[in-house]
């Protein structure tokens, strides 16, 4: 990984530590996602602290090999072009903005399905659960919205080069390829419900503070 920016390796250093370490404390009947994952605000088990901790956190082996395949693709590139300090405070206000973005999208479906008047919920088994506890299962774990906030930030900053994803037979510019994920991802996150396995609120909310960085950089360069 000599070739790796430092930062950039050090976020993927970190990220797969934490994931064994949640395989070793499975073994001992621990559930680091559940302690480090971002619950929703009204939940029992939310702590503010998971607005950062959960960014670090993944569901199997498949969910961190991609992320941390992006932080290696995108991620590299960007922290050459913006350098590491810049790149590793985008990369943790895109995490923690897709948090905020979440939690704000689970607070409004909270009250359109009329859960707010209600101090427990009735589940279909019968039984009753009090409502903060039930709540505990609205959890957002992965680092996908710092890394959509990457995947802005190259498409802003290398809007005609050119990309070869797959399974399309031509390349597409990185800025259409941006936007026509965003749109995608807004389609999937109307079309789905809290229970949906996919934060695409997170996603959203994590293109969005790095937009929000991106212009503001951009508007004060001469101050840079």
């Amino acid at each position: 990984m000599d070739r790796i920016p430092e930062v950039t390796k050090n976020l993927i250093i970190v990220n797969v530590l934490m994931f064994l370490g949640m395989l070793v404390a499975e073994k001992y009947g621990y559930d680091l996602n559940d302690y480090l994952g971002l619950h929703f605000i009204l939940a029992n088990d939310f702590n503010p602290a998971q607005f950062f901790t959960y960014m670090f956190m993944h569901a199997n082996f498949s969910h961190i090999f991609f992320n941390m395949f992006a932080v290696w693709m995108f991620g590299s590139v960007l922290e050459r072009y913006w350098g590491p300090k810049r790149f590793l405070f985008y990369y943790i206000v895109c995490g923690i903005g897709a948090g905020i973005i979440q939690e704000v999208v689970q607070f409004i479906t909270f009250f359109m399905m009329g859960m707010g008047g209600y101090d427990s919920v009735s589940l279909p088994t019968g039984e009753v659960m009090e409502m903060g506890e039930y709540l505990n299962g609205w959890c957002t774990i992965g680092a996908s919205g710092a890394i959509f906030g990457i995947l802005l930030g190259f498409g802003m900053s290398f809007p005609e080069e050119r990309m070869f994803i797959f399974p399309l037979p031509f390349p597409i510019k990185a800025k259409v390829f941006v936007i026509g994920y965003a749109v995608i991802e807004l389609l999937l996150g109307i079309s789905n419900n809290i229970h949906d396995n996919v934060a695409h609120f997170a996603h959203l909310g994590g293109m969005l503070f790095g937009l929000i960085m991106i212009l503001y950089w951009r508007r004060n360069r001469w101050r840079q």
